[in-house]
């Protein structure tokens, strides 16, 4: 089992990045880092992290769930990337998870993923606007889950964020 993690290029959330890498590594499940071009990254508090796929390079069928990591970077670098969208709309028709955190989640609305679904996100104007026309039912609690799409508000939620993860990825009836 391998998970895609993408980040942006600079300014990811080193906290949303740092607490699911560190429950997938306890929980022995790979991943692989992937960003807007290979190499390294850097975070709002000045993590870093080496993308060793640029988006172009994913093919989605290699991972049983997608997470995308927030950060004022999200918004620059991965709001815009039409790569990113087509990676994440493979994921839900085939039941498999998608993850976002922070401001993250409006990739997944612009990708037309959270017409109809539970979610949160960190909020602001424009995120609040993005998600409301991307269709989500907004939700105001740190971790939201609905079926196999899990969002998170923030840095604050990124442990119980990983932790759902690691649940859903896991688990037996899915």
């Amino acid at each position: 089992m391998k998970i895609l993690i993408a980040i942006a290029p600079e300014k990811f959330r080193d906290e949303e990045l740092a607490e699911p890498v560190a429950a997938l590594t306890q929980a022995g499940i790979e991943y692989e880092i992937a960003s807007t071009r290979r190499g390294s990254c850097v975070g709002m508090l000045g993590a870093r992290a080496t993308a060793t796929l640029s988006f172009e390079e994913v093919d989605p069928k290699q991972y049983e769930a997608l997470l995308i990591v927030g950060g004022s970077g999200s918004q620059v670098h991965l709001w815009e990337d039409d790569v990113l969208r087509v990676i994440a709309k493979y994921f839900p028709p085939k039941g498999k998870v998608v993850a976002a955190i922070c401001l993250a989640p409006v990739v997944l609305a612009r990708a037309g993923i959270l017409k109809g679904k539970k979610t949160t996100y960190y909020e602001n104007p424009l995120s609040f606007r993005e998600m409301k026309t991307g269709g989500a039912v907004l939700v105001n609690k740190p971790v939201v889950t609905d079926g196999r799409i899990i969002t998170a508000n923030g840095p604050a939620a990124s442990k119980e964020f990983a932790a759902e993860i690691i649940r859903r990825i896991t688990a037996v009836e899915w």
